[in-house]
């Protein structure tokens, strides 16, 4: 069975990591490098889809996380934005 579908992933620096995380199938892994973390995503979400497949709980989990399936095929949410948001929050000692 093949699985084509785009989805979206952000990519983070933090200290010497680099992290991309993907807020569909809410997976994140780090690496030493931009490439090292690209490659190592795509790697994750081939282990994911395919303990998915082998335990029988595709349809579950992906409905679980907001994707729709039309005629068999299942497709992301969509992400209307992505940006910085301000935040003000009282804190107390």
């Amino acid at each position: 069975m093949n699985f084509n579908v785009s989805i979206p992933v952000s990519f983070f620096k933090e200290g010497n990591a680099y992290i991309a995380y993907c807020p569909v199938l809410d997976l994140s892994t780090s690496a030493s490098t931009f490439e090292k973390v690209k490659k190592r995503f795509e790697q994750v979400v081939d282990v994911f889809f395919e303990e998915l497949v082998d335990m029988g709980t595709l349809d579950d989990v992906l409905a679980n996380l907001g994707w729709t399936k039309t005629q068999s095929k299942w497709t992301p949410p969509f992400q209307v934005g992505h940006g910085l948001q301000r935040v003000s929050l009282p804190l107390s000692a």
